[in-house]
């Protein structure tokens, strides 16, 4: 059966909406003189890292990639009503089944939602996506509220990796990428070393093309299903990947 006959509650999606993002400018870094006594700190190879924001074994027989918004209550909703059990240790992920793939669209009218997507992919740099990723959507409800999502990284971590994470972002400008409704290419801070990475993530889902957040494509022994959009519990999505499987 198509998936797209079993989707639900599609009405319930973030779309994106017309609004200008300004483009951040430039730092300006002051260059201290050195002190010859002092020697120079070791660089955090996680710098040149790429973020890995993927779960289970990339040869499973089925892919999957999940374009999300962090701030996107639908998108938090299809987290844990249905990737959980996705991801858990009974799910199709753990079994081999599986590849889940984490791809970050966030929206220009969620205001935290780019900022979440940095943290997430810094964590990715250092190997503790996993990590973060479960803390944002955990408690979306909270950090939506005021923007303060450092508070539950910081909780999802420990002290020396979350101090990892927080170097990584202290180079970042104010304003990061994000998707828009015209599909122009995002701005991304040339300093910022995870930028790149959400300003490819939206550059796929422009191809899908992502109309509205949580959108997610399937792909089985090299066909690529149509990208389908909105919540689907997860025993109606293995019954899915269970009549895929028995191809």
């Amino acid at each position: 059966m198509p998936l797209a006959v079993l989707i639900l509650g599609a009405a319930a999606l973030c779309a994106p909406t017309l609004r200008a993002q300004g483009t951040a400018a430039p730092v300006a870094t002051a260059t201290a003189k050195p002190k010859a006594a002092k020697p120079h700190a070791a660089p955090d190879a996680a710098a040149s890292a790429t973020p890995v924001k993927t779960f289970g074994n990339k040869n499973a027989p089925i892919t999957m990639e999940v374009f999300s918004d962090y701030q996107c209550p639908s998108c938090a909703n299809f987290y844990e009503q249905t990737l959980k059990p996705l991801l858990g240790p009974d799910g199709y992920v753990a079994a081999g089944k599986v590849y889940l793939v984490h791809r970050d669209f966030p929206l220009e009218m969620h205001p935290y939602s780019a900022i979440a997507a940095r943290w997430a992919n810094a964590a990715a740099k250092i190997g503790r996506f996993q990590d973060v990723d479960a803390a944002l959507w955990d408690n979306q409800g909270s950090w939506s509220a005021d923007g303060n999502i450092e508070k539950f990284v910081a909780a999802a971590l420990s002290p020396a990796d979350f101090k990892r994470v927080q170097a990584l972002l202290k180079p970042c400008s104010a304003v990061a990428p994000k998707s828009k409704a015209d599909r122009s290419a995002p701005a991304a801070d040339l300093g910022c070393s995870v930028d790149p990475y959400i300003v490819q993530d939206i550059g796929l889902g422009y191809s899908v093309p992502v109309q509205a957040t949580p959108t997610f494509v399937i792909i089985y022994k090299g066909q690529k299903y149509p990208a389908s959009s909105g919540f689907v519990t997860y025993p109606i999505l293995k019954q899915f990947f269970d009549s895929l499987l028995s191809q």
